[in-house]
């Protein structure tokens, strides 16, 4: 069974930065694309960033290009999110998931086999 855990979420002003971590369970972490996620309460839950097993290869969504760094430790089981410059939008709960399927990098959440508890990132204006 595949845990993932996720900290680093609080409570900053606008412009300032948090690094999420999310901690997996599993001999074989690195073979396996990591996404981020996020949602706010009332609305869908929304792709942030992706990366490859290798860390090789990112992807992230328009609303955080530039903000926001997706990064792995394949010898520590961790995928990382740096966010930088947050914005109050950028409030909501935090997923981390993994994608078994062994297909492309997806962004799509119905690809995740395996998600985090979440946790709540806050930014004041």
């Amino acid at each position: 069974q595949v845990q993932l855990v996720e900290s680093g979420g609080g409570l900053v002003q606008a412009g300032g930065s948090l690094r999420l971590s999310c901690a997996a369970s599993g001999r074989t972490f690195s073979s396996y694309t990591m996404g981020w996620f996020r949602q706010v309460p009332g609305k869908e839950r929304e792709f942030v960033a992706v990366i490859s097993g290798s860390g090789g290869t990112t992807h992230y969504a328009d609303s955080v290009k530039g903000r926001f760094t997706i990064s792995r430790d394949n010898a520590k089981n961790t995928v990382y999110l740096q966010m930088n410059s947050l914005k109050p939008e950028d409030t909501a709960v935090y997923y981390c998931a993994e994608d078994r399927g062994g297909g492309p990098m997806t962004t799509s959440q119905g690809s995740y086999d395996y998600w985090g508890q979440g946790t709540q990132v806050t930014v004041s204006s």
